[in-house]
């Protein structure tokens, strides 16, 4: 074979390729995208209408059914659906999988424009639905001072999380927008004597037009001097209660009437429709969103260095508590480096049992040569594929790990039986003649191996978005454990021969290159070979009792092979009979996306009956919040009282969701325990339906 001749031939071109394989793997490790999941995208659009103080039937005749005309018609819309409620209008617009997203929305953005809305209708917003558009993380800033905060208090944490948390982080790359909830705003608040306005022949509108024509910033054109240009601007915004009350709101003959006569103006607080809570004490929350561009641990990492010294600065002023009550990073690192571990120590494993079969540790450490090269140089692949490093694609890694060794064994055992025949000329002429002989058997069997991975990547939907990563990895991984298993080996073999032909009688004298960077190989071989003898002398007892277990059970495999081949029939009814055993099970097994992922935090999604005010909502919760903190499996407990929908102003204050963060080390039995104790908690709420998860 071409391939084996020519590495044992150039050892020098072996070595620096797969090398230079291994420092490209290296250097693109680092740049590699850190995600949980491969990225998922569903080929969906929701138009969302706003109609404000319209009901739902209106909504749906007005809105919702000219909208779904006007989209139906859009090239690779595969299904209309809408939902209408109070003010509100959902039409989702459902397309081919592998639709151009970003020209489907232009072309449904052109088709909404000649749609005719009622006039009070606001301008329909295309949302695109993406698990990405979660918050990444979730900060919580709270009073540094013990007890529950004053309403003050929390007017000055909301300013503090507006004007210096929020800007700080939106300057950060990466990070699209940080969304600010929860505490107490400020307002003006001011109250109309109706009754004292009527007699004055004023209405509540006069009085509002007069405050919006007062309450302004104007341009009052431009000034020239001379070469320069100056803008005016007339700036006339009220922050004074006696500058509100001195406003004329009406005349009558010569009297003035100011908003002072007919109405008490004071300061006072917005109607709270989002309550945050950390360990029962209200806070303000902090969500950050990253770009979809970005990379999760990145961002989040860069936020979390932000953080301190944004504590420090603000805590120089102010006493506070700011903390991260959830951050997906965590969680994805976690995730990763448990992969990656479980990696290493299945790598391990199977160079173990390649020793405990070939008990030398030289062919031990030449075949374990295929498993590190194999990985590393996998990452150059991954990251030219636009592979991101994700629990799918490192589960292919480690999948495929056990599978790199295969063809290397192969190779190495037929270069090794040729070595011990008697015809050989050297160990080159026995890995030229051993990776020759088996060099077609092992392409054969590494591509029907493939044939299984391959037509994944044409898989559409959300299952071919999920297991792209796994096929593309174990294709590249198998395809230069291949190449290793051709020219690694027996370039490994080889050294320490003669290049020697069989009808040559002298042997060539090996060029300087070749004897350059075969040298070092040699001196590390010849420390091998000490390695080995020792490990031999210390691994006796232990391969001792494992030849003994080995020829027990090739004993018993031989005699239940002798009974198989004599009642041929039985092993076939009993084939038969599993067969259908599973097939019978099959209906009772699960089905789902995903399997449940355990991140040490319990999640509870609470919704009460319509009409509960965002303050019952809060009872409920801070109720439960007392409950779980007093208990040694709980670190944190953080909780919202009152959502609101993306892309709107709807909020449903009858909603509330419930974060308890176990302590560290808490799984299992532990972690159920908790989970069931939450359900009976909740289930104990009157008309509360709740969701769970982990």
């Amino acid at each position: 074979m071409r391939l084996v001749d020519a590495a044992t031939r150039r050892p020098v071109t072996v070595f620096v390729f797969f090398a230079a394989l291994m420092i490209f793997g290296a250097v693109s490790f680092p740049s590699l995208p850190l995600n949980l999941l491969p990225e998922l995208s569903f080929p969906t659009i929701t138009v969302r209408t706003q109609y404000p103080g319209v009901a739902p039937a209106e909504v749906a005749t007005f809105v919702s059914g000219p909208v779904e005309e006007a989209v139906g018609i859009v090239s690779g819309v595969v299904g209309v659906s809408s939902v209408s409620r109070s003010g509100l209008s959902d039409v989702v617009v459902e397309f081919q999988w592998g639709t151009d997203m970003d020209f489907a929305a232009i072309d449904i953005r052109d088709q909404l424009s000649r749609t005719g809305l009622p006039s009070g209708a606001d301008a329909p917003i295309l949302l695109r639905f993406d698990p990405s558009l979660d918050p990444i993380m979730r900060l919580s800033l709270g009073s540094g001072i013990p007890g529950e905060p004053a309403p003050d208090e929390l007017i000055v944490l909301r300013r503090v999380a507006d004007d210096s948390i929020r800007q700080a982080l939106e300057s950060l790359d990466g990070v699209a927008a940080a969304v600010v909830s929860g505490g107490v705003e400020e307002e003006i608040q001011i109250a109309v004597d109706q009754r004292r306005a009527a007699l004055l022949g004023l209405s509540i509108s006069q009085i509002a037009s007069r405050l919006a024509q007062e309450n302004v910033d104007l341009t009052g054109g431009t000034i020239e001097d001379g070469a320069a240009s100056y803008t005016v601007r007339v700036l006339a915004r009220l922050v004074d209660l006696d500058e509100l009350g001195a406003i004329v709101v009406s005349r009558s003959g010569d009297a003035q009437i100011r908003l002072a006569d007919v109405a008490t103006i004071a300061r006072g607080f917005k109607d709270q429709t989002t309550i945050t809570r950390t360990d029962g004490a209200p806070t303000v929350e902090i969500a950050v969103f990253k770009d979809a561009a970005a990379n999760t641990v990145g961002v989040a990492t860069a936020v979390r260095e932000r953080l301190e010294t944004i504590e420090q600065e603000i805590g120089a002023l102010i006493p506070v508590d700011l903390r991260v009550v959830a951050d997906q990073s965590r969680f994805i690192e976690q995730s990763i480096t448990d992969v990656i571990q479980a990696a290493l120590v299945g790598g391990g494993l199977a160079i173990i049992v390649l020793y405990v079969f070939l008990r030398k540790l030289r062919p031990t450490v030449v075949v374990g040569l295929a498993i590190p090269i194999s990985v590393v140089a996998s990452f150059f692949f991954m990251f030219l594929g636009g592979v991101s490093l994700n629990i799918m694609s490192l589960g292919g890694l480690a999948l495929g790990i056990g599978m790199l060794v295969d063809s290397s064994i192969v190779v190495l055992e037929s270069i090794d039986r040729h070595g011990q025949s008697r015809d050989h000329s050297g160990r080159v002429d026995a890995a030229r003649r051993g990776g020759a002989e088996v060099g077609a058997a092992v392409i054969a069997a590494t591509l029907t191996t493939l044939c299984v991975f391959i037509p994944v990547v044409f898989v559409t939907g959300v299952a071919g978005q999920l297991f792209i990563d796994p096929a593309l990895t174990v294709t590249f991984s198998l395809l230069v454990s291949l190449a290793v298993a051709l020219t690694v080996i027996p370039m490994t073999a080889s050294l320490g021969g003669s290049h020697a032909t069989a009808d040559s009688a002298a042997p060539q004298k090996s060029s300087l290159s070749v004897r350059m960077v075969a040298a070092p190989p040699r001196v590390l071989l010849a420390v091998v070979h000490l390695l080995g003898r020792a490990l031999l002398i210390v691994s006796t007892p232990l391969t001792s009792l494992f030849d003994r277990a080995y020829a027990l059970a090739a004993r018993g495999y031989r005699r239940l092979l002798n009974g198989a081949l004599r009642a041929r029939w039985l092993v076939l009814l009993v084939a038969v009979a599993m067969l259908a055993v599973a097939v019978a099970l099959l209906p009772r097994l699960g089905t789902e996306l995903l399997p449940d992922i355990r991140q040490g935090t319990l999640i509870a999604n609470i919704e009460l009956p319509p009409g509960t005010p965002v303050e019952a909502t809060d009872d409920v919760l801070a109720g439960i919040q007392r409950q779980f903190a007093t208990l040694d499996v709980v670190a944190q407990t953080y909780a919202t009282a009152g959502s609101t929908s993306a892309g709107s102003a709807e909020v449903r204050e009858n909603t509330g969701e419930l974060l308890i963060d176990l302590a560290p080390g808490v799984r299992g039995t532990a972690e159920d325990a908790a989970l069931a104790q939450l359900r009976a908690v909740v289930a104990e709420v009157p008309g509360a339906v709740a969701t769970f998860s982990r």
